[in-house]
C-alpha cells in the first residue's frame, strides 16, 4: 500500500485581498514602542513595574488561545476585546499592593490556589482600560484626518473616565487579534494579552497602513523637461503686399483679396513650421505641420 501525505495549504481570505495584511508587523512595532512608553509612566508603573513588552504580533484567534474572561471596551471606532491572563494579572496585584518585592512580582503563581476577589476582577478592568485607551490611539494616530472618528458629546469626560468596561463573550475562533507578551525584569518568566478587534477596528488597522504602503512606493519621475516647458507660437496665416498709396487709399468696407496657402508659425521672431489652415466647428485651426527650410 502506498500512502501520500497531504499538503496543508494557507487558506487566502477573500475580503483581505488587496489590503495592506502584510504591513501589519509595522503597526505592531508601533503598539510595542507605545505600550512600553505607556508601562514606564509614573501612573502605570505602579502596576506593571516588574514586566516589559517583549513581542506584538497580529493573529487569527484559535479556539484554545485565551480561554480565559473576556471584558470589552467601546473605542470611538469600535470595540476592543481584552484577556489577560491569569498569572500575570495575579502578579500585578501582587507587585501592586505590596505582596510581592518588585524583583519577585512576575514570579510563577499556582493560580488554582488563589481565589477570585473583587480586588482581582477591579484591577482586570483597570489594566483593560490602559492597554485599550493605548491600541485605540494608536489605530486613530495612523489615520488620515479625513478617517478619524469624530469626537461624541461628553468626550472628555468619557476621556478622564477611561473606556467604559463591559463583560466580553469569547471571539469567534479566525478573529483577528494581537498578541502581546511581557516577560519579567528580574526572572524572565513570561506572561501574554490579548486584544481583538471587531472588523470596524481592523479597517481602521489597515487603512493607517496604507499610507505605509504608498509612501513605500517608488515616486514617479518627473515628465521630461521638454514636456513641461511651456512656450507661446504665434500662427501667421497670411501676408500680402500693396503700395503705400493704395494702403492711404482705403477705405471702410473696401476689400482686400487674399489666397491662403500654408501659414507660417513663430516662436517669437523665428519661423519654424508651416501648417495648413482648416476650419473646425466655426474656428480656424493650423495642422499638417512641416519644418521650415
Amino acid at each position: 500500500m502506498t500512502m501520500t501525505k497531504q499538503t496543508q495549504h494557507q487558506v487566502l481570505d477573500p475580503t483581505l485581498l488587496g489590503r495592506p495584511v502584510h504591513l501589519l508587523h509595522i503597526f505592531a512595532a508601533q503598539l510595542r514602542d507605545d505600550l512600553a512608553q505607556s508601562m514606564r509612566l509614573n501612573m502605570n508603573r505602579r502596576y506593571w513595574g516588574g514586566f516589559q513588552v517583549d513581542d506584538v504580533a497580529f493573529s487569527r484567534l484559535e479556539a484554545s488561545d485565551a480561554r480565559g474572561r473576556w471584558l470589552s471596551f467601546a473605542a470611538p471606532a469600535g470595540q476592543i476585546g481584552f484577556s489577560l491572563e491569569r498569572k500575570v494579572l495575579l502578579s500585578v496585584l501582587n507587585y501592586r499592593y505590596g505582596n510581592a518585592k518588585a524583583s519577585e512580582s512576575a514570579v510563577a503563581v499556582d493560580e488554582s490556589a488563589v481565589k477570585v476577589t473583587a480586588t482581582e476582577e477591579r484591577l482586570a478592568v483597570v489594566l483593560g482600560q490602559q492597554l485599550a485607551g493605548t491600541l485605540a490611539g494608536r489605530i486613530e494616530l495612523n489615520l488620515p484626518a479625513g478617517d478619524k472618528p469624530a469626537p461624541a458629546d461628553g468626550a472628555a469626560e468619557a476621556a478622564d473616565a477611561g473606556f467604559k468596561p463591559a463583560p466580553g463573550a469569547h471571539p469567534a475562533k479566525g478573529s483577528w487579534t494581537i498578541v502581546v507578551t511581557l516577560a519579567d525584569v528580574a526572572g524572565g518568566a513570561t506572561g501574554r494579552f490579548w486584544f481583538a478587534l471587531d472588523k470596524q477596528l481592523m479597517a481602521g488597522v489597515l487603512r493607517g497602513l496604507l499610507r505605509d504602503r504608498d509612501a513605500g512606493k517608488k515616486a514617479k519621475a518627473p515628465p521630461p523637461l521638454a514636456q513641461r516647458l511651456q512656450v507661446g507660437l504665434t500662427g501667421r496665416l497670411a501676408s500680402k503686399e500693396v503700395q503705400l498709396g493704395s494702403l492711404f487709399d482705403l477705405q471702410v468696407g473696401d476689400v482686400i483679396p487674399i489666397s491662403l496657402a500654408r501659414a507660417d508659425v513663430l516662436l517669437e521672431d523665428s519661423r519654424l513650421f508651416t501648417a495648413a489652415v482648416t476650419e473646425h466647428k466655426g474656428k480656424l485651426c493650423l495642422t499638417s505641420f512641416e519644418d521650415a527650410e
